[in-house]
């Protein structure tokens, strides 16, 4: 008997399905069913690979289910995602196939209870504050006099009236660059970013003494551009001193908590400027008066001074009498002294003369030529003699040289045998043989001989 569910009621759907046509059956059943569902739940095993697409698990208490939130849509999430944080998700149930695993595609994003844009803040603020841009040893001294300011904020908004209104206010002169941009929407923060890196790249140029960013008041979402964590890597990084001046007193931005100074309000701002001039006028005036106060005691003092001066001071005819008979005076001793100095200048000058004709150097060269010519006349007679006596000696060296020379012999007759082989002198008979080869050195010339015959006999014999 054949098994139902090989042979299907006719009219309806086919009660076995290949492993493919079940997955794609549930995924149409799933995706027809539920278009898209709002999850909540806590995020776990959250990761990015290098495609920038977010995959991670929501879970409860007893279950949970896969969810991948693509590039594409989770470019626009204010906050970072991460594992432990609850979230409520607005996406759509899809099946992979390949794997018959269903997981839901995430379309919308936001945290459980805390909003998008102040979770952002929270993270922001935690990870800046970590790396010390919040610290106020790092932030800058604001000038004392800032006459130079550099204002980052809109064209057109309210803010820069309002500034540039108080701004006349100021007892000085006050130059003010305006570096235009956009204060809300999503290009805002990267115009207000390059803004501050333009004012950073001209600061030696244009020496500006203060920047001011910011803004008049509205919602989180239009102050938002001041959140960005561009935004307050600028401020940082900008060398000009800093003022964040964003919406309300009740408003407060990480451009804040990174800037030198924060002022409550855009006018506050500017009225910070004017009243930090109007200190240095009243000091200024301060000064001018203690100064024009110090001047007149001085006066006063040195006209009593000169008042008793010239009480004190002689008629200037007697003066100059007094004056010329002590310069007469002075004159006559003076000529008198040069006179006697002269005199006992002329004496030493006759004195060195005549000591110097004493040791006139031509009469040491005539006593050094003599003594030269008296020594030359002993070295010549020293030398002769002992020329001769050497030559002498050497004659006597000669003639004993000439007697002992064994050659001088050979003159009277004698001659000296060799052995031809090795040129050893034959002194006796016994030292050659019969037909041994021998050289025989005469007075003049040497001979070599062929020896015949030896013979014996006793030296002391008679030959």
């Amino acid at each position: 008997m054949s098994s139902p569910l090989l042979h299907p009621i006719p009219g309806d759907e086919p009660s076995v399905f290949s492993v493919s046509e079940l997955n794609a059956r549930i995924r149409s059943l799933l995706e027809g069913g539920l278009p898209f569902v709002w999850v909540k739940g806590e995020i776990s095993n959250f990761r990015i690979p290098a495609s920038g697409h977010h995959y991670f698990t929501l879970k409860d208490e007893r279950s949970q289910i896969r969810a991948v939130f693509f590039r594409a849509q989770n470019r626009r999430l204010r906050f970072v995602p991460e594992d432990g944080l609850q979230v409520i998700c607005q996406g759509r149930i899809s099946v992979y196939e390949p794997r018959g695993e269903y997981q839901l595609i995430v379309e919308v994003m936001e945290p459980e209870g805390l909003g998008a844009l102040q979770l952002a803040f929270e993270q922001l603020k935690k990870k800046l504050e970590m790396e010390g841009l919040f610290d106020p040893a790092r932030k800058r001294v604001l000038p004392s006099c800032p006459r130079r300011i550099a204002i980052v904020t809109s064209p057109t908004g309210a803010a820069i009236r309002d500034m540039l209104k108080m701004l006349q206010r100021s007892p000085f002169p006050v130059e003010v660059t305006l570096l235009p941009v956009r204060v809300q929407g999503q290009e805002a923060a990267g115009e207000i970013a390059s803004a501050l890196s333009n004012v950073q790249a001209l600061r030696e140029r244009f020496n500006w003494d203060l920047v001011i960013v910011g803004r008049g008041g509205g919602s989180i979402e239009d102050l938002w551009p001041f959140n960005e964590e561009m935004v307050a890597r600028g401020l940082a990084a900008c060398e000009v001193p800093t003022i964040s001046a964003v919406g309300h007193e009740i408003d407060f931005t990480i451009s804040d908590l990174v800037a030198d100074l924060r002022a409550p309000t855009p006018t506050a701002a500017a009225e910070w400027i004017v009243a930090r001039l109007e200190t240095v006028e009243r000091e200024l005036e301060r000064c001018r008066e203690q100064m024009a106060d110090r001047f007149g005691k001085l006066l006063e003092r040195l006209g009593h001074r000169l008042g008793l001066l010239e009480k004190g001071l002689v008629d200037p005819r007697r003066r100059l009498v007094d004056l010329r008979l002590t310069l007469d005076d002075r004159l006559e001793r003076l000529q008198l002294a040069w006179r006697r100095d002269l005199e006992r200048r002329r004496t030493l000058h006759g004195h060195l003369v005549e000591r110097l004709l004493l040791r006139h150097p031509s009469r040491q060269i005539e006593h050094s030529r003599g003594l030269v010519t008296q020594l030359d006349k002993e070295i010549t007679h020293r030398f002769l003699n002992r020329l001769s006596l050497l030559r002498h000696q050497l004659d006597q060296a000669l003639g004993k040289l000439e007697i002992l020379n064994p050659l001088a012999v050979l003159t009277r007759g004698y001659s000296i045998t060799y052995g031809l082989k090795d040129g050893r002198i034959v002194r006796r008979s016994s030292e050659v043989k019969v037909d041994d080869a021998v050289r025989v050195r005469l007075g003049e010339g040497f001979i070599e001989c062929t020896v015949t015959s030896v013979e014996s006999r006793d030296e002391h014999s008679g030959a």
